[in-house]
């Protein structure tokens, strides 16, 4: 029987995540072999000392990770996918809005042999402000990453070990983690599931977290800003050559007003600045590429942790 890991970003979710963890094993432990791992991301409430418990009843089943800081979503994630042993990793939210029963949906699909299954809602329960989010969080990696259009980048998600050991690979502090997949495989499936209200509490994504999700698509996993000033360098560079020229003419022709100086000076500005602009996007290019390969600041810390079937490490 396949051994099942579901990795479970927690971030103050003291009231939800044992009833949770509780549904998934009493809903899939008769059909799968399953290890949970809980990824504490520094809560503020008593997630820890709840999540410790968890651990302690059931040490064979469940692994927790407490990270040292609040490394964001997808650093959590990535910290579990390094403990997870299972032939599949199932990925969820820690406030019941994906449904423990529709884990075997995800499970069925990813047999067909895809390396990753998304889930498709057809209602989702988010609030306005996170449904937009949403929807122009898609628009952006259809922009950036090449995402097929009718792909929904859902958190709840399911895949194989191929994939998870390409990921793990993967060492930069700049974690998005479908755009990690997406350059990964193309070997993508979709599964319909419900999408139930939050139990407790409301959604941790900010304005400031959006904003800070997109800019990290946009710098860490794209050049696309480099390459836009170089083409506005290159835009600029020629109608600074058009202004030039024009103005020589009219200096070499003496049925032509000669130029004023004013213009005269600002067809050589434009030049030089298309020039200089052109210049760094080309310089920015090579810079860029080398940051996407070379940043070395931690993806996670963790502080302690305790496995499942195996001692306890940490501080």
């Amino acid at each position: 029987m396949s051994l099942i890991s579901i990795v479970i970003p927690v971030f103050n979710a003291e009231t939800t995540i044992a009833p949770l963890c509780q549904a998934l094993v009493s809903q899939l432990n008769d059909q799968y072999r399953i290890e949970i791992v809980l990824v504490n991301d520094y809560s503020r409430d008593g997630s820890d000392a709840v999540c410790r418990q968890l651990h302690l009843a059931s040490p064979e089943t469940v692994t927790y990770l407490s990270l040292s800081r609040n490394f964001g979503e997808h650093n959590a994630v990535m910290a579990g996918l390094n403990q997870a042993r299972g032939d599949y990793v199932v990925v969820m939210d820690d406030d019941f809005q994906n449904p423990p029963s529709e884990v075997p949906k995800l499970l069925a699909e990813i047999a067909n042999g895809y390396d990753v299954v998304y889930c498709q809602y057809p209602r989702k329960s988010d609030s306005w402000f996170r449904n937009l989010g949403s929807y122009l969080n898609g628009t952006l990696a259809r922009v950036t990453l090449d995402k097929p259009a009718s792909l929904y980048l859902s958190s709840f998600k399911v895949m194989n070990r191929f994939l998870v050991d390409q990921l793990i690979a993967h060492k930069s502090p700049n974690v998005y983690l479908d755009a990690l997949i997406l350059r990964s495989t193309r070997n993508i499936g979709t599964v319909e599931v419900r999408h139930d209200p939050r139990r407790e509490g409301r959604s941790g994504y900010t304005l400031k977290k959006l904003i800070d999700l997109w800019g990290n698509v946009f710098v860490s996993y794209s050049l696309i800003p480099l390459r836009l000033l170089a083409v506005a360098g290159a835009v600029l560079t020629l109608a600074g050559v058009y202004s030039v020229s024009a103005m020589l003419i009219r200096g070499w022709l003496p049925m032509l007003n000669d130029p004023s100086d004013l213009e005269s000076l600002n067809s050589i500005t434009m030049f030089f600045r298309g020039v200089q602009l052109l210049a760094t996007g080309v310089v920015g290019e090579y810079v860029g590429r080398i940051y996407l390969k070379l940043n070395q600041e931690p993806q996670f810390i963790v502080r302690e942790s305790w496995a499942a079937g195996r001692e306890r490490n940490g501080s």
